[in-house]
């Protein structure tokens, strides 16, 4: 299998995945957060490696860590070159959250079932993520060999944690990864409405400033014309209202 099943999701975000790699600041800024997710996702699967009983698993976790610590090299390498071409100070920051789901991986007290569910709907979903973009960078040769050696390397992933899973869970595998896919999208979720809840709050503060303020101004305004000019002589404190 040379390619990875694009997602209907994935189908309908082709234009904006195309706006994205169109632009080369965002172009090397996608390429170092790929860096750092493939990184982080590497040194995770290194400690489930040291934490498994199965020797098997092991070995197959250790060559999968190795393998996403390359990625994460060759993702740096290639942006650290576009940037200099470009003389560009890379910043942080990603116009797109994800890309690849290891961004969401932790290691826990948690089994290797609903760790091989987690790596197989990950791979899966980066597989044919990884496959539209390997389309996209069509202008761009070298970007497009990296895309395309790592996309190999995430089928590889994608199949033999499921037929790990199915090995280590033969009976309730398909309910590990029915699991695993609501927490993925459970996930997305709270990122996107934290992301919606941030949008909404700057509306609000916008139409706060150019809304409300005007108004509560206009009445400062207002009230101000009623004052008498000048000063008023203070009145003398009565017996009734004198403290003493």
């Amino acid at each position: 299998m040379s390619g990875g099943h694009i997602a209907r999701i994935d189908r309908m975000l082709r234009p904006i995945h195309r706006w994205i790699w169109s632009n080369r600041d965002r172009r090397v800024r996608k390429l170092l957060a790929f860096a750092e997710v493939e990184t982080d996702g590497g040194r995770d699967i290194l400690r489930a490696a040291e934490t498994t009983p199965d020797p098997l698993l092991r070995r197959l976790y250790l060559e999968h860590a190795i393998d996403e610590l390359h990625h994460g090299v060759m993702f740096r390498r290639r942006g650290a070159t576009l940037a200099r071409l470009r003389h560009h100070a890379s910043e942080g920051g990603n116009p797109l959250p994800g890309g690849h789901g290891l961004d969401d991986l932790a290691i826990t007290d948690a089994g290797d079932e609903q760790l091989l569910a987690f790596l197989h709907v990950a791979e899966k979903a980066a597989a044919g993520r990884f496959a539209i973009y390997r389309e996209i960078v069509g202008d761009d040769p070298e970007t497009q060999a990296i895309f395309d050696h790592i996309l190999h390397d995430e089928v590889f992933h994608m199949n033999y944690t499921y037929r790990q899973l199915a090995r280590v869970s033969p009976r309730a595998w398909r309910r590990q990864i029915w699991r695993a896919r609501v927490s993925r999208l459970w996930k997305r979720y709270l990122r996107l409405a934290g992301a919606l809840g941030m949008a909404i709050g700057s509306l609000l503060l916008v139409l706060q400033y150019f809304a409300v303020l005007p108004l509560f101004a206009w009445l400062a305004r207002r009230a101000e014309r009623r004052e008498p000019a000048g000063w008023s002589p203070a009145r003398r404190p009565t017996a009734q209202t004198s403290p003493y």
